[in-house]
This record gives C-alpha cells, structure tokens and sequence, in this order.
C-alpha cells in the first residue's frame, strides 16, 4: 500500500503543473491510425467480411436480428466489456430512485485495491454517481465501477449476484461474472451474442447515451482529465457508443453501436490482435450491415384487434395488446416484402389473467418469419360463480 500511495503522491505533483489524462490499460492507436483502419475496412454490399478477432457478431439494436456471425458462441474472458452489466444496473438503480446522480459514494479500501485502468481513487474519497459513471464510460475505470456496484448494492459480491441474475434474464447462457470491471478471474466468462444481449439492453437506458458518447472530460476541478478508449467516437459517422475492453486473457476487445437512417446497429469483437484491428473490425462490419440491410416500417391493422369474447366470466369480453418493434431490418431492396400474420385465439374461458398469452403476432420478409410477438389479454376476468352471479344480479336488477 505504501507504494500506490507513494506513486499517488507523484501523480498528484505532477497535476499540479500539468492535468493528465487517464486511459485504459488498452491499445491506443492514434486517430490517424484509426482513420486509416475506418478507410480500408469499408465493406461493398456484395463483399465478404474478414475480421481480426477470435469472436464477433453484428445484430440490429432493436429486434436482434443477426446480420453476421463468428464463433459468436464460444466463451471467453471479455474483459471491461464487463462493465456494460455494470452500467445497466446502475441505470436500473437510477430509474427506481433508489440512488441519484448526486449521491455521494465514498470510495473503499477494495475498490482502492483494483489495478489496470484506474482514476486512482483514494480510501474515503467521495465522488458523485455521475463523476463515477463517467468514470467508468470515459476512461474505463476498474475502481470507479467498483465503488459503483458497493454503493448499489451493499457490497461487489452482492452486485455481481445480481449481474448474474441479469444476465440469465436476458437469456446471456454462456455468461458467468466474477467481478463488476472485468479483470481477468477464473470462470468470468461470456460470448459474443451474449454481449450483443446486455449491449441491446444497456442502449434501452437513455441517460447512458448521454455518458458513452462523451470524448473528453475532467474530474477533481480539472485535476484529472478524462479521454474515451473508445476512439470509433471520433472516427465513424453515426457512432452511439459503448464499450472498449483488452486483458490479457481477453484480447483487445469492443462492443460498438452506431446509427444511420434511424437503423442502429451494434458490432461485437472479442479477442482482436491490437487495438487498430479491433475498431477495423467493428467498422467493418458496422459498414458490412449499413450497406446490406435497411430499416422498414410495418402497419398493423388495427382493425384485427377487436376484443376477445370470454366465457363464463364476470365481464364477456377482454382487450389485449402486443408489443412488438414497429420497424424491422431487412435486406436492401426487400422492404415491400414485409408481411405479418395475427393469430389470436376466438374465445378465451374464464378466469383470464392480465399478461396471459392469448394469440400472436408472426412477422416475415419474403417468406421468412423474422419473428414472433405475444399477443397478450390487457385485464383480469374472474370465473362466475354462485357468489358472483347472484351479485351481478342484483346490479343488474337495482341499475333497473
């Protein structure tokens, strides 16, 4: 400890004659590097993609359609990409008021104890959420996304239980955290379409959008400045985010999302050689997706959804609703060919329950499903009995 305190006491000398910046333990190509790397991958909508990474998987942000695959299934160290985990609940945290961005986190001895990309906080320091979360979106930082999940849930272990608990919520099967930042562990593993499901889910949450966009910022009145490992930020046209991450057991890795004619896709590469390769990768296959696929609208007819006829309940008849995208990604050229299908059962039995399944919504392009969407009842019926009858009776009779 005395000598992190030691190297802490000269970071501080030297901020007071120059601001530094903090970067993640990662590859930093420069920006000239990367605008090369963004012109060579450029991808034509009849090429086939190469990419330098050990996994990778392109889907659309909405519905999750897979546009390209690589050993998208095969598990492995995913580094801070960890932390996208780390940011959704935190954002759930938020959105229940069960912390604020002005909370006031003070900074612990094992959050103190975390090495690699780092703003250094000391023991009892105390910073905001918000100075935290741009901690962690900026810079990486492996001790502000400890302090985090303490102040979230009580204590790490605590908090990765609950990343867990997310991820097999989302369907993430192939994932196992260890950690809340993403050092290397034994057994913290997951998989490029694991990844592809929580950066789907972070991108839900508003408020992180204005965090994993920000290019540079500062903490500590200026002391210690920020600049964003995720240099696709300043290099691709329509870049949305979200997380760079590189161990040694991981690679040098990135979730990418990007948008262009209100069509967001997200770009996974796991285990890429150099950081130069992983954002030619993410590009490439972002271009890869932007040249192929486009954004098309579908129009339900309403008219296909008059209510339910209920037998033997308490009220004869129940509204119900789906929730499905209302635009979907297909092949260039093929957006005429979207065509749906309702199926929804004629007569439901009392009782019903609100959120039962009651029919579906199959969505297809030229022929294909492209997905299935419940249709679900909107309200609870209660199955007449003597009770019941006799009460609405006697409604019925006295309203006379």
């Amino acid at each position: 400890m005395a000598v992190k305190k030691t190297i802490c006491l000269l970071f501080a000398a030297i901020t007071l004659l120059f601001p530094f910046t903090v970067f993640a333990s990662e590859g930093t190509a420069g920006e000239e590097e990367i605008s090369a790397s963004v012109e060579a991958a450029e991808v034509s909508a009849n090429a086939s993609l190469s990419i330098d990474a050990t996994a990778a998987i392109l889907v659309d942000s909405t519905t999750g359609r897979v546009l390209y695959e690589k050993n998208a299934d095969s598990p492995r160290a995913i580094a801070s990409i960890t932390k996208v985990m780390t940011l959704i609940l935190v954002m759930e945290a938020l959105e229940k008021n069960a912390i604020s961005l002005d909370d006031k986190v003070t900074a612990s001895e094992h959050a103190y104890s975390m090495g690699g990309s780092q703003i250094w906080l000391e023991p009892g320091e105390v910073m905001t959420v918000d100075e935290l979360l741009k901690a962690v979106c900026v810079a990486s930082a492996n001790d502000a996304a400890v302090a985090l999940a303490e102040f979230v849930s009580g204590s790490e272990d605590e908090f990765v239980a609950e990343m867990n608990r997310k991820a097999a919520e989302l369907g993430m099967v192939n994932t196992t955290f260890k950690n809340s930042n993403g050092l290397d562990e034994e057994g913290h593993m997951s998989t490029a379409r694991d990844v592809s499901l929580m950066s789907r889910e972070i991108l839900k949450h508003e408020l992180v959008r204005n965090y994993i966009t920000i290019w540079i910022d500062e903490l500590r009145g200026g002391e210690t400045q920020l600049t964003n490992t995720n240099k696709m930020l300043r290099s691709y046209n329509g870049i949305t985010g979200i997380k760079t991450g590189t161990t040694s057991k991981a690679g040098v890795c990135v979730t990418a999302s990007a948008v262009r004619d209100n069509m967001e896709l997200i770009a996974v590469v796991l285990g890429s050689s150099d950081s130069k390769s992983r954002f030619a990768a993410a590009t490439a296959m972002l271009n890869y997706g932007f040249s192929n696929y486009e954004l098309a609208e579908i129009k339900i007819d309403g008219t296909l959804f008059t209510p339910v006829r209920v037998k033997c309940g308490e009220t004869q008849s129940c509204e119900y609703a789906v929730d499905m995208p209302s635009h979907f990604v297909v092949d260039k050229g093929q957006a005429d060919k979207l065509s749906y299908e309702v199926v929804i059962e004629p007569t439901l039995e009392a009782p019903v329950t609100a959120g039962q399944t009651v029919g579906a919504v199959k969505v297809f392009c030229d022929g294909s499903e492209m997905g299935s969407y419940d249709v679900t009842a909107s309200c609870d019926i209660r199955k007449i009995d003597f009770g019941i009858g006799w009460s609405l009776l006697f409604d019925a009779l006295t309203n006379m």
